[in-house]
């Protein structure tokens, strides 16, 4: 069984490895150094992964169920870990355990960080942190695409059903799906970072808030991230590419294929809700403080698309509007945006399927006898694809509060072990208190609370019953 794992997981360990070599050739090449640590850490991380590969090389036919499990888990782990070698190696961080931190904060996307002072950090680390979060985008995608529709919680069938033919089959083989997903994340990346350069970025900074804006990961080169341009060309390019990561990457493929995009609602549920979240925070905004209407407008739609796709990049501090805020960056945080994307949460195919069961329900308390079926759109829904979004909905739930509860014990006030916890397993990286908020950081936390948020982080973004199935005794025995 562990054969195929740990050949698949070396294989990925090997990439990171050369992925390294990214940065290592900005700080030759650009800056000057004659050797760069991250020449260093690409080596250990290409050694282990090449002994690894090797060493359980063998001919794949098929990989189990449970095997797709243990290499999501493993790897994911594995490549945390040692994302984190270069943070330490560079001398930026003050711990092996603030290095963690920062590596798996950017591999999931959370964009959660411990640096005081991000500007004071050399543009190759810089560029490192922008790379786990374009990387880690992307490593979401191809998991919700492959693993996911075999648990029935990642909303997939529904959108290539939503999406395809009855003559028509979408996804023939997954490398075809694959090829044509990193296709497509390239050209959007490209895209944006040209946008960003046009809108006054220099062409640094443009990079590494593209792949940011992409992934939905919200690491910054700025300490104040995108507030610290204070240009609305800027915010609303960033705005634009937040959402364009928001949705399914599949989702472009077949907007090539059929210039057909009317057919998917959980695209135009999302977009609406967005929308909609945006228009009652500015109006909110523009009747309770000194903002004009223009500046609350400005602001809303950047925070609520920010906090909804839990990109977390930030144009203001939003938790000087006042402590209702909070409550409300909760609200948004568990939103999420679009399966099949580069965001985390609970995302919006499952509030879907949890409105059609509800309306299903309030229907046939009213009247018995009639037959009413379970529709996301035209698309009728399998119960077993119901009773997977209802488990997986009340797992991610428990897990929040449990998770809380255990950080709360580590001797923090409850209303910042939720923020915190909140934050992290949503992904959203940014919290809904000014600890933790656009002008806080995690670095306050000790090492213990940091470890626990990291699986906060983990766990979120592997939607919960991943990692929930490798823990189970169950699991181990058959």
């Amino acid at each position: 069984m562990w054969q195929p794992v740990l050949m698949i997981s070396g294989y990925i360990l090997g990439i990171l490895g050369l992925i390294m070599l990214v940065p290592a050739c900005y700080d030759v090449l650009v800056t000057g150094m004659e050797w760069s640590p991250f020449f260093s850490t690409a080596m250990i991380a290409i050694f282990f992964g090449l002994s690894l590969f090797l060493s359980n090389y063998t001919k794949i036919e098929r990989i189990t169920l449970k095997q797709g499990y243990l290499v999501t888990a493993v790897s994911w782990v594995s490549v945390c870990l040692f994302s984190a070698i270069p943070f330490w190696f560079h001398g930026s961080v003050n711990s092996v355990f603030d290095a963690i931190f920062e590596a798996t904060s950017g591999i999931t996307g959370t964009g959660a960080t411990i640096m005081n002072d991000v500007e004071s950090l050399p543009h190759s680390v810089l560029l490192w942190r922008s790379l786990l979060n374009y990387i880690g985008g992307l490593g979401i995608v191809i998991f919700a695409v492959a693993l996911l529709p075999f648990l029935g919680i990642g909303g997939m069938q529904i959108f290539q059903h939503e999406n395809s033919d009855s003559n028509d089959k979408f996804m023939p083989k997954f490398s075809y799906i694959a090829k044509r997903i990193v296709f497509v994340y390239l050209f959007l990346t490209l895209l944006a970072t040209c946008t960003l350069f046009v809108c006054g970025m220099g062409w640094f900074d443009a990079v590494n808030h593209a792949m940011s804006a992409i992934g939905t990961g919200g690491f910054s080169t700025k300490n104040n991230s995108i507030a610290s341009f204070n240009s609305f060309p800027i915010e609303f390019a960033t705005t634009i590419f937040m959402l364009v990561g928001a949705l399914p990457m599949t989702f472009y493929i077949l907007l090539y294929r059929r210039a057909n995009p009317d057919k998917n609602k959980q695209v135009r549920v999302f977009l609406k809700l967005v929308v909609t979240y945006a228009l009652l925070l500015g109006i909110y905004l523009y009747s309770t403080s000194d903002f004009s209407l223009w500046t609350a407008l400005r602001y809303s739609f950047f925070t609520v698309t920010a906090i909804v796709t839990t990109t977390g990049l930030a144009s203001c501090d939003y938790t000087t509007w006042g402590v209702w805020i909070t409550a409300v960056i909760l609200f948004l945080s568990l939103t999420g945006g679009c399966t099949g994307s580069t965001t985390g949460s609970i995302k919006i195919f499952r509030w879907q399927a949890i409105y059609a069961f509800l309306r299903k329900y309030l229907l046939s308390a009213i009247e018995p006898n009639r037959v009413i079926p379970m529709k996301i759109g035209h698309v009728n829904m399998p119960e077993k694809v119901t009773m997977s979004v209802f488990v997986y909905v009340f797992s991610f739930l428990i897990s929040l509060v449990v998770m809380t509860v255990v950080v709360s014990a580590c001797g923090l006030d409850l209303r910042t072990s939720l923020a915190a916890v909140t934050a992290c397993i949503t992904n959203v990286g940014v919290g809904s208190i000014d600890l933790i908020g656009p002008s806080g950081n995690y670095a306050f936390f000790s090492n213990t609370v940091k470890s626990l948020l990291c699986f906060a982080m983990l766990l979120g973004r592997l939607e919960i019953i991943t990692i929930l199935v490798v823990f189970s005794k169950s699991f181990w025995r058959s």
